[in-house]
C-alpha cells in the first residue's frame, strides 16, 4: 500500500500469481475525492503503465453473472462502479490489466462475484471466481471493431520498429483492432523477430498519437491457439507493457474478423517473457457474441 496525499493506493499485478510477473497496476478503490490532476499524479508517481481509480458506485442493470445481458429484465447481483485509467502521462479510455487488478482487489475486500465497470469506453462486466485457492477475473469487452491500416502508415510503423516488411507473417495481415482501445496488430514471422524489439521511441510515439493507438500488439503464432505477444506503449511513457488485457481483447476480435480462428475458441497469450515479467492471458470467443472475454489471475504486490 502506498499513501499519496492521504489516498490509499494498492498495488497488484495482473495475469500472474507471481508479484514479479505479469503487469503491475496501481488501484485506488475510493478516488471520489481526487480530481484529474491528482489521479495523474498518482499514476506518474507509481510509474506503472496504468493505474485504475474507482470514482463512484453505479446501479448496474441488465447484467447477470458472467457478463451476459438480460435485456434489463430482473434484478442484478452485480456490484457497479465508475472506473478511470491513467498512464504516467495521460488518461486512457480502457485498460484490461488494471481492470483485472481492480476486480481482484475488490474480490479480496468484498468477496468474489460479479462486477460492472462503467469505463470511458463503455460498460465492462467482470466476474471474479476462486479456483483452487486463487482468484481469477474475466472481463467482457465492449463491442469490438477491426479496420485496415493505410499503406503509408504501415510503412512508417515498420520503419519505427526497424522491422523489414519481409519479417511479417503474411498469414496474419496488419490491421487496427479495437475492443475499448485501438491497437495496431503486427505479426512476426518468427519468434526471433518478436524477441528483437529495439524501436525508435519518439518516431513510434508520433505515429501512434496520429492514429490514436494505445499500443502496438506484436504477435507470433506458436500454434493454432497459442500466441506470444509484446506491446510497445510509448504514448503512455512506457517502453513496453508487460501484459495487455485491452490489446488481448482487440486481438481476439482481430482473429475472429479475419476468420483465423473458429467462432468459438479459447486462446492463450504469453506476454512479458522477453521483459522478465512473464504472464498468461486467456482470450475466449463465443459464437453469436461479438464481445471478447479476457481472463487471468493476479496477486497483491506488497509495498
Amino acid at each position: 500500500m502506498n499513501q499519496h496525499s492521504g489516498t490509499r493506493v494498492l498495488r497488484y499485478t495482473a495475469f500472474s500469481t507471481d508479484p514479479e510477473g505479469g503487469n503491475p497496476a496501481g488501484v485506488v478503490l475510493d478516488a471520489s475525492g481526487l480530481d484529474d490532476a491528482a489521479m495523474l499524479a498518482v499514476a506518474a508517481e507509481l510509474g506503472y503503465s496504468e493505474s485504475a481509480f474507482l470514482t463512484g458506485r453505479t446501479e448496474p442493470a441488465g447484467e447477470r453473472p458472467g457478463g451476459d445481458p438480460t435485456g434489463g429484465e430482473g434484478p442484478s447481483a452485480a456490484r457497479g462502479y465508475t472506473i478511470r485509467y491513467f498512464s504516467p502521462r495521460a488518461e486512457v479510455p480502457f485498460c484490461g490489466h488494471a481492470t483485472v487488478a481492480t476486480a481482484l482487489a475488490l474480490a479480496e475486500r468484498d468477496g468474489p462475484g460479479d462486477l460492472v465497470f462503467s469505463t470511458p469506453a463503455g460498460t465492462v462486466p467482470v466476474t471474479v471466481t476462486r479456483e483452487g485457492g486463487e482468484l481469477r477475473a474475466t472481463l467482457t469487452s465492449v463491442e469490438p471493431d477491426v479496420t485496415d491500416i493505410a499503406p503509408d502508415d504501415l510503412t512508417e510503423a515498420l520503419a519505427a520498429l526497424d522491422w523489414p516488411a519481409g519479417d511479417l507473417d503474411p498469414a496474419l495481415p496488419p490491421r487496427i483492432a479495437y475492443a475499448g482501445a485501438r491497437h495496431l496488430v503486427l505479426a512476426a514471422a518468427t519468434r526471433e523477430r518478436l524477441a528483437g524489439l529495439d524501436y525508435d521511441f519518439a518516431r513510434l510515439e508520433a505515429l501512434m498519437h496520429r492514429l490514436d493507438l494505445t499500443t502496438l500488439q506484436l504477435v507470433w503464432r506458436a500454434s493454432p491457439a497459442v500466441f506470444h505477444v509484446r506491446d510497445p506503449f510509448p504514448v503512455g511513457g512506457v517502453v513496453e507493457d508487460p501484459a495487455t488485457g485491452a490489446a488481448a481483447a482487440a486481438f481476439g476480435a482481430y482473429l475472429r474478423a479475419l476468420d483465423l480462428v473458429p467462432d468459438t475458441a479459447v486462446l492463450t497469450l504469453h506476454q512479458g517473457e522477453d521483459m522478465g515479467r512473464p504472464g498468461t492471458l486467456t482470450v475466449e470467443l463465443r459464437a453469436g457474441d461479438a464481445r471478447v472475454r479476457v481472463s487471468g489471475t493476479g496477486t497483491r504486490i506488497e509495498a
